[in-house]
């Protein structure tokens, strides 16, 4: 790669104008090979969707290919096989941010909380995500999402409690924000109809709203990432180049200003199509068969 090119191309978010499909793969590879702060992980298989159980191989095999770009892996559920996920990743040597996923079926609800508490007091919890865009769907009332929350921070004092949502939920339920120890907010530039050129910059203000909510809390991003595939959104539209755009951008900005971000997804989920449309099997940086896409 030319020194011109590799100069313009540092200037992540700016402009990529005149930039070869070669030289934007090359950059990709060379970013990525760098490492991420952290990334979500997708442990189901093509023809698998959540309710199936997932196995103790399969979570290993997918954590073996990931484990070389990233310090952190994120869980979203702490049942139905999720559960093996931060004991894997822990063993393996990486760090863990692990959910119970909380939805409006109160049996499942006390489930994912108690796993999330025993799996935590055995010492694979990092940081612990108790529920994911609860409030964004209305799955539940503030007063029950903070009892699960303070619930979870009594039980596991030391490790650090949060809860995931839209960066703006923050802002818009104090309450909420108060009871988290830190604040982990989803950036998607992508579904709010966000031009690929202005998206470093959206997803900077998404974040800065965030911490301005969180008043002197540590803020995460605990998702963001762009569709390689798909329908457009807006003024946002999906491809494999304004995939790598958003991940180059993304991973600079996160390292010159040490922002820590969980990018989304590792692998390409054909389940995900019937809540987020087309766009929703197209997260990935490797595909449905584990084959790294560029």
């Amino acid at each position: 790669m030319s020194l011109k090119v590799e100069k313009k191309l540092s200037l992540a978010g700016v402009s990529y104008e005149g930039v070869t499909p070669e030289s934007l793969r090359a950059l990709f590879l060379k970013v990525l090979n760098a490492g991420m702060y952290g990334i979500g992980f997708s442990a189901y298989e093509e023809g698998q969707k959540p309710g199936d159980i997932l196995t103790e191989k399969q979570i290993k095999r997918r954590l073996e290919i990931i484990k070389p770009y990233t310090q952190w892996v994120r869980s979203f559920s702490c049942t139905e096989g999720n559960e093996l996920i931060p004991k894997i990743a822990k063993e393996m040597g990486m760090k863990t941010l692990v959910g119970a996923w909380l939805g409006d079926d109160d049996k499942i609800n006390q489930q994912e909380v108690e796993n999330l508490i025993k799996i935590a007091k055995e010492g694979y919890v990092d940081i612990a995500a108790v529920g994911n865009e609860v409030m964004l769907r209305g799955d539940l009332t503030e007063d029950e999402l903070i009892a699960f929350i303070d619930r979870v921070k009594q039980a596991i004092p030391g490790i650090p409690v949060g809860y995931v949502d839209a960066y703006f939920e923050f802002d818009v339920k104090p309450r909420i924000t108060a009871a988290c120890d830190v604040i982990l907010a989803n950036c998607y530039p992508y579904w709010e109809g966000c031009h690929i050129d202005y998206s470093l910059l959206y997803m900077k203000e998404m974040y800065n709203k965030a911490k301005r909510a969180a008043n002197g809390k540590p803020v995460i991003i605990s998702e963001t990432g762009w569709p390689s595939q798909g329908t457009n959104f807006g003024a946002a539209m999906p491809s494999d180049e304004n995939f790598m755009k958003y991940f180059i951008n993304t991973q600079k900005w996160s390292k010159e200003d040490n922002i820590d971000i969980f990018y989304f997804s590792s692998f390409d989920e054909s389940w995900k199509v019937g809540a987020e449309g087309d766009v929703g099997a197209y997260w990935g940086i490797w595909d449905k068969d584990e084959k790294m896409k560029y």
